[in-house]
C-alpha cells in the first residue's frame, strides 16, 4: 500500500473552469477559488475587468485587447434593450403586478429566448454564418424549415435569422453597433455586414436587427452558437432588472404603455 495520504474531500471539487479548496473548518465554503488558474479573490479582484472574467469562464485563455474591447462594447449595446423590447416589457409587467425579482427576470429570459428577436435567433444566425458565410443567396434557403429536421422545442424558423420580419429599414443603433465594433477591431463578418447593409436588405427583403449584428460579432470573436445564445440572454438582463425595479416602485398607474381595451367574445 502506498504511504501517500488519501485526497481530502475538500480538494475534489473542480472542473475545467473552476477549482476550489474549502475552508478547513467548513467544507461548504471556499478558501480559494481559481478560474483557469487565476486566483479570483487573491489576484483578479481590483485588477481584472468584468469582461475578462466573463471571457475566462468560456475560454481557457484571454484574447487580444481588441477582442475584449469588442465584447465590452457589445455588452454595453445589449445591456438595456429598452421597454419596447418584449423581454423587458415582460419583466416590467411582472414587477408592476407585484412579482418577485426572480419571477420578473425569469419572465425576461423566457420571452427573450425565442426565434423572433430572442437568443435562439442569435444561435440560428450564427449557425447560418458558419454554414453559408456571406452568401446572401443561400441565407433564405438555410432559414427555411427542412422537411426532415429534428423536432425542436422552438417554433419553426419563419424568416432569415438576424433580420427584423416587421422592419422597414435597419435601425440607427444597429448601424452604430456595427461601426463601433469595426472601429475597435471587429472581424471579417462584422466589417462585411456593415459594408453591405443596404444591399443585404434589398436581397433579403428584410432589414438587419440587433440580433443579427450581435450574431456576426459573436462569430468574429470565436464563440459557438450555443455560447452566443447564452451570452445574448445574459447580457440583456441588466435592462430588464432596472426597468422591473422602476415599475415595482411606481405602480401600475404609472405603467408607460397605452391601456389595453378588452372586449367580450361574441
Amino acid at each position: 500500500m502506498s504511504g501517500a495520504p488519501a485526497p481530502s474531500p475538500r480538494d475534489l471539487i473542480h472542473t475545467a473552469i473552476w477549482n476550489e479548496v474549502a475552508e478547513l473548518d467548513n467544507p461548504f465554503a471556499a478558501h480559494t477559488a481559481m478560474c483557469r488558474g487565476y486566483d479570483v479573490f487573491g489576484a483578479m479582484l481590483g485588477r481584472a475587468r468584468w469582461v475578462e472574467m466573463l471571457w475566462l469562464l468560456l475560454r481557457p485563455e484571454l484574447p487580444p485587447r481588441a477582442a475584449l474591447d469588442t465584447l465590452e462594447a457589445l455588452a454595453v449595446a445589449l445591456a438595456n434593450p429598452g421597454p419596447r423590447d418584449p423581454s423587458v416589457h415582460a419583466a416590467m409587467c411582472g414587477a408592476v403586478g407585484g412579482s418577485t425579482a426572480a419571477a420578473s427576470l425569469i419572465a425576461a429570459l423566457s420571452v427573450g429566448a425565442g426565434r423572433v428577436g430572442g437568443a435562439r435567433e442569435v444561435h440560428d444566425a450564427m449557425s447560418m454564418w458558419q454554414q453559408c458565410g456571406p452568401d446572401l443567396q443561400a441565407w433564405p434557403g438555410w432559414a427555411a424549415p427542412a422537411p426532415d429536421a429534428a423536432i425542436e422545442v422552438w417554433p419553426e424558423r419563419a424568416h432569415v435569422p438576424g433580420c427584423d420580419p416587421h422592419g422597414v429599414s435597419t435601425p440607427l443603433p444597429v448601424r452604430q453597433l456595427l461601426a463601433a465594433a469595426v472601429q475597435i477591431g471587429g472581424g471579417e463578418r462584422t466589417a462585411w455586414l456593415l459594408a453591405h447593409l443596404d444591399s443585404a436588405q434589398q436581397a433579403l427583403g428584410l432589414p438587419l436587427a440587433i440580433s443579427g449584428a450581435a450574431a456576426a460579432i459573436f462569430c468574429d470573436l470565436g464563440f459557438t452558437p450555443q455560447e452566443g445564445e447564452m451570452l445574448y440572454l445574459l447580457l440583456r438582463l441588466p435592462g430588464a432588472a432596472a426597468h422591473a425595479l422602476e415599475q415595482s416602485a411606481g405602480g401600475f398607474k404609472q405603467f408607460p404603455f397605452y391601456p389595453v381595451e378588452l372586449q367580450e367574445a361574441a
